[in-house]
């Protein structure tokens, strides 16, 4: 393929295109733009660095597929280039009937999306793999992990450089145009002819879909704040590796959990709560245009009064120490107030349709010459390679 290709959005999803366009054609040019000062920004460089094998998607969905092929991909790649991960294994915990129940419909998906090695643990095999966790069941997941997604993207991006490629940052696109089978982009002081374009633009993919097509957005991005905790270093032999609640099949939010993380520390989060700001990090953060662009669109209105507890009970988790220390402690009941330091901050890039409904799976959709990236949330990360694949072989063959 002797064409030029751009990608917009130097996540790793972004990166990851790139990458994979260098790969499967290597006498494309491939140009990847940034609209930050340096890749990894946003949700890439702010989640907690874990490796998802598939346990919680829709079987036969694009997550359940791809999270399992992206996880071998990202061990694999990580392996070969000497970058730090573990494959330690998780404990999902079911604390009450209610949630054991939940937690039987996870291990009959886990095993339709081809996971190795699920098991219920006994009381005694729990409490010798995590001694301080409380359960009425749980069930290992062996083949999840963590890694240093920074340390990835990094390396993403030397490769893309060592392969000629050209990465721009510190500059937004501002318009996309078809014209004579290329697309030029413009920043409004320059522009680039292109053969096609792959959008990852994250939080911004909706926004960059209109401002790209000049169509109406297909779904509309809300972000939710994910808030994280550490345990002070007098605490992290409370959690060993990889703990997490059995989450609430009706929201893709997994709960607070806890994570053993590449540098040795334990995070403790997120909640799930509203963002007045896309890429807002605090909640002192507001963005008039951002808030506005949500609580006037129809279906949060309807995702609010559908869903009124669950938010209202997501944000008193956010002002609220008592109430965050509450759903740790379900898990862990020895963890205090006093174990905890603050920790960082995520804004996840959750996609809802006009009725409400919260986009589960990834969506991709291509029009002309251009592909968007409209919907990839947790597993992305662990997914990229995965979801590069399937962009290049579904939509640029």
């Amino acid at each position: 393929m002797s064409t030029v290709i751009g990608v917009v959005g130097g996540g790793i999803v972004g990166l990851s295109v790139a990458y994979k366009l260098q790969l499967k054609y290597p006498g494309c040019k491939v140009l990847l733009f940034e609209k930050e000062q340096d890749i990894g920004q946003h949700q890439s460089g702010r989640n907690s660095g874990v490796l998802h094998c598939g346990l919680y998607y829709e079987p036969g969905s694009l997550k359940a597929q791809l999270a399992v092929s992206g996880i071998r991909q990202m061990t694999a790649f990580c392996r070969a280039h000497d970058i730090d991960h573990e494959i330690c294994g998780k404990v999902v915990v079911a604390t009450d009937e209610r949630e054991c129940g939940f937690l039987k419909s996870l291990y009959n998906r886990g095993n339709a999306n081809g996971l190795a090695g699920l098991k219920y643990l006994s009381q005694e095999e729990l409490k010798e793999r995590e001694p301080y966790v409380a359960a009425k069941e749980s069930l290992l997941v062996p083949e999840e992990g963590i890694v240093d997604y920074k340390a990835v993207m990094h390396c993403l991006k030397n490769l893309i450089l060592t392969r000629n490629g050209e990465i721009y940052t510190g500059l937004e696109i501002k318009e996309a145009i078809e014209r004579s089978n290329k697309i030029i982009l413009s920043n409004e002081e320059k522009t680039w002819e292109l053969d096609y374009v792959v959008s990852c633009a994250g939080l911004h993919s909706d926004r960059v879909f209109q401002r790209f097509t000049g169509e109406q957005r297909p779904l509309r991005i809300v972000p939710f704040r994910g808030e994280y905790m550490m345990l002070k270093p007098e605490a992290k032999h409370l959690v060993n590796h990889l703990v997490y609640p059995v989450p609430d099949p009706e929201f893709p939010f997994l709960g607070v959990h806890f994570t053993r993380m590449m540098s040795g520390a334990r995070e403790v989060g997120p909640n799930a709560v509203f963002a007045l700001k896309r890429e807002g990090y605090t909640n002192k953060q507001f963005s008039l245009k951002d808030t506005l662009d949500a609580v006037t669109y129809k279906g949060f209105v309807s995702f609010l009064v559908k869903n009124f507890s669950f938010s209202l009970g997501e944000f008193y988790s956010s002002v609220s120490p008592g109430i965050f220390l509450k759903k740790a402690k379900k898990m862990i009941p020895d963890v205090e107030l006093s174990h905890f330091t603050s920790g960082t901050a995520g804004v996840r890039a959750q996609a809802m349709d006009n009725t409400g409904k919260l986009i589960m799976d990834f969506r991709i959709i291509r029009k002309g010459r251009q592909v968007h990236v409209l919907n990839a949330p947790s597993p992305g990360a662990t997914a990229s390679l995965a979801i590069a694949d399937y962009v290049l072989d579904t939509y640029l063959s």
